[in-house]
């Protein structure tokens, strides 16, 4: 274990010690210590989706390495970037027209941002910029993302003085509440000023596996309609293949003007991360003011494009998006059926592989999820925890994401240590 005292890191919590991982194999993960750990959160932040030491991936990355590994996007097109972009859409979005690269999700939904603003700037609706979005939500960790959470204590503090002032809706299951929210927000800020509304189809971190009912996506899409804004899909942990579809919002009454994507793309082995978006959407800038200037150093770099290239090649030969959709609703009622009857479980909801259990009401000062993940990690099994307890729009969960490529027998194994784990705080 690595303390604040013993590194010249800086760490994200001075105040808590971090076993040093060592190496990773498939599934598991062993520490320097001599500890081997059933990863069932792909890497701890549902990137990991081809588990650990894919070589086709590290092959890809490698080869290309060798070729040219970096050159910025401003002074040349590359082919694994031209490639990637074309396969994303043919393969796994073939709703969606362009595509823009980036390197972190983060900087793929603050991208989307700037998309929105500058549609409707060059459709000559400048007065539209304002952003509505659900309060229980992560979008990223940059001063643009973060004013898209309505999550003020755990998240926004102390960096409000920095954020946009953008508009939040409590979301619900049957989707009347969030609808009727929504339109008191856009009353409240005049739909004409309102540029887009941002959202994860199916919740990844904030509030894991959460989805409103069709009624509130086709609520949602008659307002977009009626009102001109456009809608904004997080799918930077959803998108490739997570829960059983390339993109989440293909099982949804709904398609958004502009979808993220990230975690998956890379898998861990490069970062990549990228914003699609329809049409319409690029035919407003093609038409206005042809010029959409956004960078960073990494966008579109050829080794991240190469490496994805062999994600998406993975993903598609070993049919793990099938994969996913086929097992993920034994894997949910095996979870299910796991911890019924635990009094520390509210609920346990899921699509595909990536599930969330919610905890009964505990204390903020309890910090109960870090009792779990602690836990979780004496029974050989890493996991997630998020602890929304202190905003008030929910309370500590659970994020169960296994990588797209772990077996039956895995899959049982990771139930069973979480199920061990939750009876022994009980």
């Amino acid at each position: 274990m690595i303390t604040a005292e013993q590194t010249s890191t800086f760490p994200r919590f001075l105040d808590l010690a971090y076993p040093n991982v060592e190496r990773g194999e498939g599934l598991w993960v062993y520490t320097a210590d001599g500890k081997k750990i059933l990863d069932a959160c792909s890497g701890g932040a549902m990137v990991a989706n081809l588990g650990h030491g894919a070589q086709e991936v590290i092959q890809a990355g490698a080869r290309q390495a060798e070729k040219i590994a970096y050159f910025y996007m401003d002074h040349f097109t590359n082919e694994p970037m031209e490639q990637l972009a074309d396969r994303l859409i043919t393969t796994t979005a073939p709703e969606m027209a362009r595509v823009r690269f980036a390197s972190s999700g983060s900087e793929a939904n603050e991208a989307a941002l700037r998309l929105a603003r500058s549609y409707h700037v060059d459709r000559g609706e400048g007065e539209r910029w304002r952003v509505i979005s659900p309060a229980q939500a992560y979008h990223g960790s940059t001063m643009a993302t973060l004013a898209l959470t309505g999550r003020t204590r755990t998240l926004q503090h102390p960096y409000e003085p920095y954020l946009s002032p953008h508009l939040h809706i409590s979301m619900d299951g049957s989707g009347e509440g969030a609808l009727r929210e929504l339109d008191a927000r856009l009353e409240e800020a005049g739909p004409q000023t309102v540029a887009a509304f941002f959202c994860e189809p199916i919740s990844g971190a904030a509030r894991p596996a959460f989805s409103p009912s069709e009624k509130f996506w086709r609520g949602l899409d008659e307002r977009r309609a009626k009102h001109g804004f456009l809608i904004c899909f997080d799918e930077v942990v959803t998108g490739m293949g997570r829960t059983g579809t390339w993109f989440a919002y293909q099982q949804l009454p709904i398609e958004p003007d502009i979808v993220t994507v990230g975690k998956g793309l890379g898998a861990g082995y490069a970062p990549i991360s990228a914003l699609l978006c329809k049409q319409h959407v690029y035919d407003a800038i093609d038409r206005g003011s042809r010029f959409f200037d956004l960078g960073h150093t990494w966008d579109g770099a050829p080794i991240s494009c190469a490496t994805g290239l062999a994600v998406l090649d993975a993903l598609v030969e070993s049919r793990l998006v099938e994969r996913v959709r086929e097992r993920g609703p034994r894997l949910l009622a095996d979870l299910e059926s796991a911890l019924r009857g635990n009094p520390l479980v509210a609920e346990v909801r899921g699509r595909g592989f990536l599930l969330g259990i919610s905890l009964v009401g505990m204390p903020d000062e309890l910090r109960f999820d870090e009792r779990v993940e602690d836990s979780a990690i004496e029974h050989g099994l890493l996991i997630t925890t998020t602890h929304s307890t202190p905003d008030g729009y929910a309370g500590d969960e659970v994020v169960f994401a296994p990588a797209l490529t772990s077996t039956d027998d895995e899959l049982e194994l990771m139930v069973a240590r979480l199920a061990a784990t939750m009876k022994d705080l009980s």
